[in-house]
This record gives C-alpha cells, sequence and structure tokens, in this order.
C-alpha cells in the first residue's frame, strides 16, 4: 500500500511539473531599456553591440536576451551588463535602466562615453558593482549615490568629475573598495575618512582632497581597522603625517601612497607594522632622518619610496631580506654609500650628498637589477663590478667625480641596456665591447675626457649577423670628449638609433655616407668639430633636431634638409651654401654690418639722429624727473607704527608692481634686442656695438633713442632695483612716449644646450628666435621674458646683460651645476643659449604660472589677489626655506634673495625660488653689483657691506630669508623707513626693537593678527627671523630654520 501511494505522488508531480509554465523571459520592459540605452551608443567600431543587441537575432528559446555582456538569473531577469574596454563612445542616459529592478553589476570601464551621473542611478538599489572608469563622464557626482546601500564595489576613476564628493557615504555599510584616482574633485579628507566604515581599497590620488591626516584618539576612524590599500597621492593633503600611535592602527594595511602632497614635518618611528609592504612618500616635504625600522627589516616593505623630500643625515643599514625596490632620490643625505643593500634589486640614490669612493659597491651582495648614483658627489676609479651584477640592466654613475679608465663592465653586466657615465673625469679610451653589446640601447659618455678613436669597427656586419642584424642602440651621446680620427663608416650599423650626439669631440675627415643608413635618427649633433666635405645626401627622414655647424663642410645642404635654420649649418661651414642658396656669413653679423658701406648716406644720417637724440633726451630727462617727483610726492604715506610715527614706503616702487599690460614682442629677427645703450647722465653711445633683449614701447613713436638703458652697470646707469627705474609710473611714463630702436642679427646662430639629454620639451635656436614673446621683468642681471614656442609651450627666458658673465668655459661649468637643481620649491634651468657675441647669454626654465611674493605682499587696490592669511604665510615660509635648504645642502647659495624671486604658483601658492646661483655666472663686477642692490632693498647681510670683495654666502641667505620672514610678519617693505620714538630705523631694526620692549605683537600686520593660537605661532615666527639676522657666527643653518618652521602650529 505504501508503494502504492509512493508511486502515485511521484506520478502527480510529474504531472504538475510537466504542466506548469516555463520560467518567463526577460520582461518587455527590461528589452526596451535595453535598447534604450543602446541609443545612446554612437560608436561601435568592434561591432559587438550593433551586431547582437537585436531582438531578431537572439535566441527566442532562451530565457535571457542573447545580447553581448548582458547576464541574467534563473528566472531571465537581467543582473548584469558589463561592456568593459570596446570602444565604446556616446552620450549615455542612465535613467533608461531603472527598469532593471535586478540589476546588480554595471560595468563600462575603458570606453569613451560621456555625459553626467543622473541621480536616479542612485534608486537602483539592487546595484553591488559599479564601474565607470577610464572615460569621460563629466559634472558633479550626485548624492542619491550614497543611497545604493548594497553597493560593495564603486569606481569613477579616470573621468571629469568635478565639484565636492557628497556627504553621506556612511550609508554604504559594505562598500569595500571605493575608488576615485584622476578627476577633480575635492572635499576634507579627514570628513570622507570618518564617514567611511569597512573600505578595504580607497584610491583617491589626482584630485584635489584637502585637509590633514591627523586623528587625535577620539576620532579614529572604524576604517583602520580594515583597510588594506590608501593611495592618496597627488593631492593638497598638509598637516604633516600620522602619528605613531594611529599608524600602528592600521594592522591590515599592505600598501600607503601620500605621494605628491605637503605633509611636512618628519617621520615617526614606524614600530610594526605586520603587513605594510608598499610605503610611497615621495615629494611630500618630510625632512629629518629616515626611520630606521623602514629599512632594518621589521616591517616587511618591497617598495620604499622617499624621494624628492629634505631627508638628511647618512642612510641607515638596510638589513631587510624582503625589500627589493628603494628610493631615497632628491634628498640631502649625505655620509657614505651603505655597505649593503640588503636583497635589493632596484635601487635610486641619485641627486643627494654621498661622499665615497665608488669602490664601495664591490662589496655589495644584493642580485642588483638597476642602480642610480647619479648627481652625488662620489669618487675614485670605477672597479671590476662583481658577480652580484649579472643581472644588472640599468645603471647611472653621471655627474659625479669619477676618474680613470672604464672596466669592461659588459663582462660582469651582459644584460645591460642602460649606461650614463656622463659629467666625470673618465679618461682613456672606450671599451669597445660598448659598440658590440646585443643589449645596449642608451650609452651617454659625454662631458668626460675620452681619448683615441670611437672604436666603432668593433661593430663589424660579420659578428653581427650571427646574433641580430643591428645593435639595438637608440641613444649614444659621446658629446665633450677629446677624440681623434674620423667618423667610421660602422656607424651605418646601428640602425636603431634615434640620438647621435658627437658634438665638440674633435673629429676629423669627411661624414661617412652611411649616416643615411640610419633611418630612425630623429637627433643628430655633429657640431664643433673639424668635419669637411659635403652632408651626406637623404639622412633619416624623420629627422627633428640637426646641427652640424662649426665644422668646415662645403657644397650644398641636401634638398631633405631645406626645412631646417640656418642655426643648424652656421656659425661655421664658411663654404657650405645654405638653403636659401647663400654661403655663410658668419652668423654673428647684422643686417646692418652686414650691408658695409650701403648705409644711404649713413654718415648724415648718424649725426641728424644724434642731434635729434640729444634733443629729446634733455626734454625726456626733465619729463622722467617731475614724474619721478610727482610719483614720489604722491606716494609718500603717514602710519601709526608707534602710535604717530611716520612711515615712508616705497614698496610699490621697489618691487615694480604695475596694473599696466604686459609688454608683447618676439624674438624674431627683427626683434632681438638691441639698443643704442644710453645712461640718464646723457652718456651717447650711439656708435658703441651693444645688443638687448627686446622692448617693445606702447607708443608707435619712431626715430628716438632710449633714455633708459636695459642693463645697469657700475658707471652710475640705473638697476632695474633701483626705486626709480622699476616705479610702474616711471616705466609707464617712459614707455608711452617713446620706442626703442631695433636692429639684431637675422637669427640666433649660437648654441643652445639642454640639460637633460632627453628634454620634455624640445626646440631648436631658431624655434626660440621665432617665439612670441613678452616682458616679465627686469632685475641687475637683465631682462625676463615669457616665450611661447610653436607648440604652445612657455618658457621664461632670461637675457642676461653685457658684460656680466664670464667666459664660455667658466660660463658653462658653473650654470651645468646650476641646471642639476631639481627640487619641488625651486624653478629648475632646462637650458642656456650661448651666442657668438657678448651680449647673447640666455638662460631658459620651464614657465611657471604665478606671481612674486612682492606682488601678494604689497600690490595696492584694487587688487586681483585676497591678502595672504598668516597660514598661507607660514606655508610660504616653510616652502622658501624647504628650497633653501635645499640649495645649501649642494653648496649652492641662492645669493639674490628678495620677494620678487620667490614665485607663487597655483591656488596653493607652492613657492618656487628662481634666479638662484646667477651669481656663480658673473665677473667679480657683476656680483658687487648685485650685491649693492641687494643693500639698497633691504636684504643685504651686514658682513657683505664690510668686506673687500664680498660673495654670496649660506649665512647671507639666512639673513635675506630672516628680512623675508619680517615683511611676511609686517607686511613692510624691507626698504621701508619707520620713524618713532628712537627715531627712524629700518625694517629689521624696527622689529627687533618692537621685540625688544616686549611689543613684539605690535609689529605684526593687523590684517593676520588676532587669536590666541595664531599669536603663539606668530611669536614663534617672529623669534625665528630674529635669529636668522644674528651676526653671522650665530646664525642658525637654513635646516635648523626650516625644522624650526615646521614645528610652528596652526590650529
Amino acid at each position: 500500500m505504501q508503494m502504492q501511494l509512493h508511486l502515485l505522488l511521484l506520478f502527480l508531480t510529474a504531472v504538475f511539473v510537466a504542466g506548469a509554465p516555463a520560467p518567463p523571459p526577460a520582461t518587455q520592459d527590461e528589452l526596451r531599456s535595453l535598447l534604450e540605452f543602446k541609443k545612446g551608443i554612437s560608436q561601435d567600431p568592434l561591432g559587438k553591440i550593433t551586431d547582437s543587441w537585436n531582438i531578431s537575432t537572439s535566441d527566442p528559446a532562451s530565457i535571457c536576451p542573447q545580447f553581448y555582456g548582458i547576464s541574467c538569473d534563473e528566472l531571465g531577469l537581467v543582473t548584469a551588463i558589463n561592456l568593459d574596454r570596446l570602444d565604446l563612445a556616446g552620450e549615455l542616459k542612465f535613467f533608461t535602466l531603472y527598469s532593471l529592478k535586478n540589476l546588480r553589476n554595471l560595468s563600462l570601464s575603458g570606453n569613451s562615453f560621456s555625459g553626467r551621473i543622473v541621480p536616479i542611478l542612485g534608486s537602483m538599489y539592487s546595484l553591488q558593482y559599479l564601474d565607470l572608469s577610464s572615460n569621460q563622464f563629466y559634472g558633479p557626482i550626485p548624492e542619491k549615490i550614497n543611497d545604493l546601500y548594497g553597493l560593495n564595489y564603486l569606481n569613477l576613476s579616470n573621468n571629469n568629475f568635478t565639484g565636492g564628493f557628497p556627504n553621506g557615504i556612511q550609508n554604504l555599510q559594505q562598500l569595500a573598495v571605493l575608488d576615485l584616482h584622476s578627476n577633480s574633485l575635492w572635499g576634507d579628507l579627514g570628513v570622507l575618512f570618518s564617514e567611511l566604515k569597512n573600505v578595504q581599497y580607497v584610491d583617491l590620488s589626482n584630485n584635489q582632497f584637502y585637509g590633514s591626516l591627523s586623528m587625535d584618539n577620539g576620532n579614529v576612524p572604524s576604517l583602520v581597522n580594515t583597510v588594506q590599500y590608501v593611495n592618496l597621492s597627488n593631492n593638497k593633503l598638509g598637516g604633516g603625517f600620522f602619528s605613531g600611535e594611529t599608524l600602528m592602527l592600521f594592522r591590515n594595511l599592505h600598501v600607503l601612497d601620500l605621494g605628491g602632497n605637503q605633509l611636512n614635518g618628519k617621520l615617526p618611528s614606524f614600530g610594526m607594522l605586520p603587513n605594510l609592504e608598499v610605503l610611497r612618500l615621495g615629494n611630500t616635504q618630510l625632512f629629518g632622518p629616515i626611520p630606521e625600522e623602514l629599512l632594518e627589516g621589521s616591517i616587511p616593505l618591497k617598495e620604499l619610496d622617499l624621494s624628492r623630500n629634505g631627508f638628511s643625515g647618512s642612510i641607515p643599514k638596510i638589513n631587510s631580506t624582503s625589500l627589493t625596490t628603494l628610493n631615497l632620490s632628491s634628498n640631502e643625505l649625505s655620509g657614505s654609500l651603505p655597505p649593503s643593500l640588503g636583497n635589493c634589486q632596484i635601487v635610486d640614490l641619485s641627486n643627494n650628498l654621498l661622499a665615497d669612493d665608488i669602490s664601495a659597491v664591490q662589496k655589495w651582495e644584493s642580485p642588483i637589477q638597476a642602480l642610480d648614483l647619479s648627481s652625488n658627489k662620489l669618487t675614485g676609479n670605477l672597479p671590476n663590478l662583481t658577480s652580484s651584477f649579472k643581472g644588472l640592466t640599468i645603471l647611472n654613475l653621471g655627474n659625479n667625480s669619477l676618474k680613470g679608465s672604464v672596466p669592461l663592465i659588459l663582462l660582469s653586466s651582459p644584460s645591460l641596456t642602460f649606461l650614463d657615465l656622463s659629467t666625470n673625469e673618465f679618461d682613456g679610451t672606450i671599451p669597445p665591447g660598448f659598440f658590440t653589446s646585443m643589449t645596449l640601447t642608451h650609452l651617454d659618455l659625454s662631458n668626460n675626457r675620452f681619448t683615441g678613436q670611437i672604436p666603432l669597427q668593433g661593430s663589424q656586419e660579420k659578428s653581427l649577423i650571427e646574433l641580430s642584424p643591428y645593435p639595438p642602440m637608440e641613444f649614444l651621446d659621446l658629446s665633450q670628449n677629446m677624440f681623434t680620427g674620423i667618423l667610421s663608416s660602422n656607424i651605418g650599423n646601428f640602425r636603431r638609433l634615434k640620438l647621435l650626439n658627437l658634438e665638440n669631440d674633435g673629429l676629423s675627415g669627411e661624414l661617412p655616407s652611411e649616416l643615411t643608413k640610419l633611418s630612425q635618427l630623429e637627433v643628430l649633433d655633429l657640431s664643433n668639430n673639424n668635419f669637411k666635405g659635403k652632408i651626406p645626401e637623404n639622412l633619416s627622414p624623420t629627422l627633428k633636431f640637426l646641427n652640424v655647424s662649426g665644422n668646415d663642410l662645403s657644397g650644398k645642404v641636401p634638398k631633405n634638409l631645406n626645412n631646417f635654420p640656418d642655426t643648424s649649418f652656421h656659425p661655421g661651414n664658411p663654404s657650405l651654401t645654405t638653403p636659401s642658396g647663400k654661403p655663410s656669413t658668419g652668423g654673428g653679423l647684422s643686417p646692418q654690418s652686414a650691408n658695409g658701406g650701403k648705409h644711404h648716406n649713413g654718415k648724415s644720417s648718424i649725426k641728424i639722429a644724434i642731434i635729434v637724440a640729444s634733443v629729446v633726451a634733455a626734454l625726456m630727462i626733465a619729463f622722467v624727473l617731475l614724474a619721478y617727483y610727482r610719483a614720489q610726492i604722491k606716494d609718500f604715506r603717514v602710519k601709526t607704527a608707534f602710535g604717530g610715527q611716520t612711515n615712508l614706503t616705497t614698496r610699490d616702487i621697489k618691487h615694480g608692481i604695475s596694473t599696466r599690460p604686459a609688454t608683447s614682442l618676439s624674438f624674431s629677427n627683427t626683434h632681438l634686442l638691441t639698443s643704442n645703450s644710453r645712461s640718464l647722465s646723457g652718456q651717447s653711445e650711439l656708435g658703441g656695438d651693444v645688443v638687448e633683449p627686446p622692448v617693445h614701447a606702447a607708443s608707435s613713436v619712431s626715430a628716438i633713442p632710449n633714455l633708459i638703458d636695459a642693463d645697469p652697470t657700475p658707471s652710475g646707469r640705473m638697476s632695474f632695483d633701483s626705486p626709480v627705474a622699476s616705479s610702474p609710473r616711471f616705466v609707464e611714463t617712459i614707455e608711452q612716449a617713446v620706442t626703442l630702436d631695433v636692429y639684431s642679427p637675422d637669427r640666433f646662430a649660437g648654441q643652445l644646450f639642454f640639460f637633460d639629454p632627453r628634454p620634455q620639451v624640445s626646440f631648436t635656436a631658431e624655434d626660440l628666435s621665432r617665439a612670441p614673446a613678452e616682458i616679465l621683468g627686469r632685475s641687475s642681471h637683465g631682462t625676463l621674458y615669457k616665450a611661447t614656442l610653436g607648440g604652445g609651450q612657455m618658457l621664461t627666458v632670461k637675457w642676461l646683460r653685457v658684460g656680466l658673465t664670464k667666459d664660455k668655459k667658466e660660463f658653462a661649468k658653473e650654470i651645468k651645476k646650476i641646471g642639476t637643481m631639481i627640487n619641488p620649491n625651486v624653478v629648475r634651468l632646462i637650458a642656456y643659449y650661448w651666442g657668438p657675441r657678448e651680449q647673447e647669454r640666455l638662460t631658459l626654465a620651464n614657465y611657471i604660472e604665478g606671481d612674486s611674493l612682492a606682488l601678494h605682499l604689497y600690490e595696492t587696490t584694487p587688487r586681483r589677489y585676497s591678502l595672504l592669511s598668516f597660514s598661507q604665510r607660514l606655508k610660504v615660509a616653510i616652502d622658501v626655506a624647504r628650497g633653501l635648504s635645499y640649495l645649501h645642502g649642494r653648496n649652492m647659495p641662492h645669493g639674490n634673495l628678495k620677494p620678487t624671486n620667490i614665485i607663487l604658483e597655483g591656488t596653493q601658492y607652492d613657492a618656487r625660488l628662481t634666479d638662484f646661483g646667477l651669481h656663480r655666472l658673473m665677473t667679480p663686477a657683476g656680483i658687487a653689483e648685485q650685491i649693492l642692490n641687494l643693500g639698497a632693498l633691504g636684504y643685504r647681510a651686514p658682513e657683505l657691506a664690510s668686506g673687500p670683495k664680498p660673495v654670496p654666502s649660506l649665512k647671507a641667505d639666512v639673513y635675506a630669508f630672516g628680512v623675508i620672514l619680517m615683511e611676511l610678519l609686517t607686511r613692510r617693505s624691507a626698504g621701508d623707513i619707520i620713524s618713532g620714538q628712537s627715531g627712524a630705523v629700518d625694517l629689521t631694526d624696527w622689529v627687533r626693537l618692537c621685540d625688544q620692549e616686549g611689543r613684539g605683537m605690535d609689529c605684526i600686520d593687523r590684517d593676520i593678527a588676532g587669536g590666541e593660537q595664531q599669536s603663539k605661532a606668530m611669536d614663534d615666527l617672529l623669534e625665528v627671523s630674529l635669529r636668522c639676522i644674528l651676526p653671522v657666527t650665530e646664525r642658525p643653518t637654513m635646516r635648523q630654520v626650516l625644522e624650526d618652521l615646521c614645528a610652528i602650529s596652526v590650529v
């Protein structure tokens, strides 16, 4: 009976199942939603959507539409849309997906979709995974997105989102991954972190988040217990690093990247972080010693990046067996090379102050793959490398003081691909193995003392055929050596070369026709040798830079080189016919002098010009003096510093502040600055051969000689740093009344030298000569211009005054040292130009968007900038101190420190130092004049006034920095004369007197005074400034000053 009942139940069950309806297919609403969503896709190059998102092609028997990238659940309801990396484009309408009630996964990454994220997306409550990364979405992130309570993965990175991140992310309790990197989002990091609960992965890098990492015991977010990956790099964070106590709470942290922020301060003890594998703190303005536990092995670090900071002291002993990548470059580390590298494979200690014999590397036993020790103070002979270097692929020892012959490096390091031994003192012959290597792609031996022939003959076709058709060499720089002989025809075997630089090598003979085999060549510099004969026909069609000037070549320039400027062939090569069809004129003569005696009654014209100039000069001098007198009367102001005391201020004049538009000009062949140099004393120099940078006046008045000499000299002509010459009213008056005579060479005919062998911006002297430009300012060194190259890249060009600079050899030696200064708080030089005539000496740097500290402090109404707050002024002080500390660590005095040489960049007012070290390029007379100008403005240290032959020094910089600190606190110019009960005193004496009488706060700028906490910080800053102006033997170092400033706290 039971058996019968069991069979009956089975039968009924079978009948019920057979008669039940099949699971319903996707609803018509969902199909319509998908097809409407498809309409927003305008480009589908792979055809994935176009070909498959059609009802006609979908299997009617399937419960889920057979659309590419669509997944459904067992009931046929859409649960996922995955269209990653299909090169799709279009402006999506997200509201079309609202009816997909079961959609859990929406992934559209790696396409080119655009449009805004609409709030209705936050009503799709089923979403758990949302990835819109690497598209072109824009606009703000809607607050409704924080209503997706089930979301555990949110990736909006690499888009164009803007605005603040919306509040309410604490609603996303299940969120494990938050990736917002590479947008323009902002917000207080502390607030955002406090709302994150159980997140494991956070990437907010490359945005504009601000705030501090400080977390007191009562405000530690819960994410410290769960987070494993944190990347906050390249934001605007400040306020120091995590405290040691807080840091130890991140027990599960594997990766921490805070690079590219403004943290300031020292690193705490890291204690025990049992899971930390990657720590990146590059360019975060940290300083002090490197914590020993980071290198000793108590933390399982695999990668450590502390580059581009201010860490000092010696490198701790490296005992870690887990650490494989170590980057300590661009700090102020000193002492010896570490005795051991542990297990490190990639090591960068470049751009520090390490002083040791290079033979110390023989003791290293780690399996090194990449080693960079460039730009240190290493000495000695390069030893034969040990077996530890067998896997070495990159070796950079450039810019040290290494000497002797180069050993057979490739025998011990057969896998080497990159070798840089430039700017040392190596001598002897080059090992031929460099040119038979089948791995080496980059070889830089420039700026040494190598002799003999270049051993290209080692690269025989026979030996090469066995291994590879051609050597893999792409970059070959042997310039600035002492070779002899010819350039071998074997150069044609290096057919993968993109750069070949043999400039100033002493080579001779004819250029080999095999150069035409270098079909991938982009840069070719054979200048300043003794080559003769013709230029080979059909050089590489990919050639972007060519320089064969300074040789003895002849014949016609090949037709395929006609697009290169004349500076590619001249000066030199007197028998070479240029693309214009004319032989060289030497490249250094102006059009006027080249015309010989064809002056159209030149003597008569000169006499008339002199008479006219004399009359006009007398009238203009009278007019200028009247204008200056009226300006002085108008700028006389009375202030109550002590209570009724008088303050004579000329800060607007001293700092050259003007609201007039920038003067436009260009460096083209008719606008290279050359003026008939004159002085206010009426001395006529019309017959002199003086060429200066170009100036265009606002007026179109012509044939009137200059009344103002653009270049001050010790002979009594006015300096641009003087109150009169820098006065905006004075300059404006002159420029409205006259125009400057302009004559020049046809083009820049000298040499352009880049400090980086592979500069980010590549251009020629001809490009520079054609660049539109405008005057930014003038100083005792010369005139500063903003030049815009053809590609839109902007440069600052300093045209140095005539008679200031040393000879070419000394100039090149010193400016190369200046060019190695790389720090976030200094403006690095990228190149310099040395012309054939004395007046053509230029330094070039990337243009920095921003104005000087002088303008921010002393700008008069109507103001373009709001007044700097105290915290902003303190930040500027720390930035400047950090830049000075970096320079001083390399024994590089700034030498001309004043507010006009401090640029505040961007909305955060990041301070950058300019014009540093230029005294090293100057003659003793030029240095003396620079120091006199500093004295007139109030920044000269007392010891420079009393010495017989004063030169800029590190301690003199500290004094000038102390004066600038006083200006930041008082908003009074260093040159102001302040009258009080004790008589008239300058700024430093006044501040010192206030402090001695216990009234330090009386001298603080009223716009920032106020608040007990800020008053304490202001007192501390005032104390630092006073220590900076102590007698020279009692002054602190800039390193001490920087540490004192970073210790000042502002709440």
